[in-house]
């Protein structure tokens, strides 16, 4: 009888311990649970985070005359400078921007060192399948640029084993391989330029706008536009995938602009035409 009655104390006992057991892994589960969610809730967006900040940051050459460079002043400005401070101050935000050269912009966002790029990017296949983009800004198309006594050099397909003086990742500089040209890296359109004139290379291939702008403010007449391609370039900011968000945003800002004309003002402040339509 005795072992009997031990018997079903030893059975009752060992199925409690099992209930605790249960219990206290089916809390730990709960609270995991629970923390995983609090982790989800608290992680927000990049627009959320930029809000909160109140600063949108901004990749930007500084160098690329007339869309981002330094005046007399030492002042940032340029026409991707003014459109997108224009864009932050109707959102209210303030805008940091990080100058950075052209050959590092991407590595820069994919970083995510800033927010977006503001630096005349044209809209490519190989660049949506990797990022995302604004409505365009700018609509412009690429010239062939040449000393001004070259005779040989009167189309791109005269580029095929020629020099080229080209930023080794820009669309331009894309134009200029297919054609056949050999490539020599540069930083920008002014050193392009330069080794043109030092007979370091024989052409380049650039945006109309700022090769038009680089001769107006230069006064260079050693060099001469030899061809325009008859394909428009749409140039837009930059993102990173999933910021569909701050990407949206931005589009409502850029259409207001248009809407209202401060897109084409600020245009014709630069170019004396507008360049924001095709």
């Amino acid at each position: 009888m005795k072992k009997q009655v031990f018997f079903l104390i030893s059975i009752i006992l060992t199925f409690a311990f099992f209930l605790v057991g249960c219990g206290g892994t089916d809390q730990d589960n709960n609270n995991a649970g629970n923390e995983e969610n609090n982790d989800t809730e608290q992680t927000g967006s990049l627009f959320d985070e930029i809000k909160e900040k109140g600063v949108l940051t901004v990749g930007t050459e500084g160098t690329y005359a007339p869309y981002t460079f330094h005046n007399e002043e030492d002042k940032l400005t340029g026409y991707d400078v003014e459109v997108i401070r224009e864009v932050a101050k109707r959102m209210d935000l303030e805008v940091e921007f990080m100058e950075t050269q052209w050959d590092s912009m991407f590595a820069g966002l994919n970083s995510k060192r800033f927010d977006l790029i503001a630096n005349q990017v044209g809209i490519n296949e190989d660049r949506l399948a990797n990022y995302e983009f604004s409505e365009p800004y700018t609509y412009s198309s690429a010239v062939l640029v040449v000393p001004k006594d070259n005779r040989d050099i009167a189309s791109f397909e005269d580029l095929k084993g020629r020099k080229a003086a080209q930023s080794l990742t820009s669309n331009y500089g894309a134009i200029a391989q297919e054609n056949g040209a050999e490539i020599v890296g540069v930083e920008g359109l002014a050193q392009s330029i330069e080794l043109i004139k030092q007979g370091r290379a024989e052409a380049t291939v650039n945006d109309k706008l700022a090769v038009l702008d680089y001769i107006k403010s230069q006064g260079d007449e050693s060099i001469k536009i030899a061809a325009e391609s008859d394909d428009v370039s749409e140039m837009a900011f930059t993102f990173n995938k999933g910021n569909e968000d701050l990407v949206k945003a931005i589009n409502e800002q850029l259409a207001a602009m248009k809407e209202d004309g401060t897109l084409a003002k600020i245009s014709q402040e630069w170019f004396g035409e507008d360049v924001s339509t095709k």
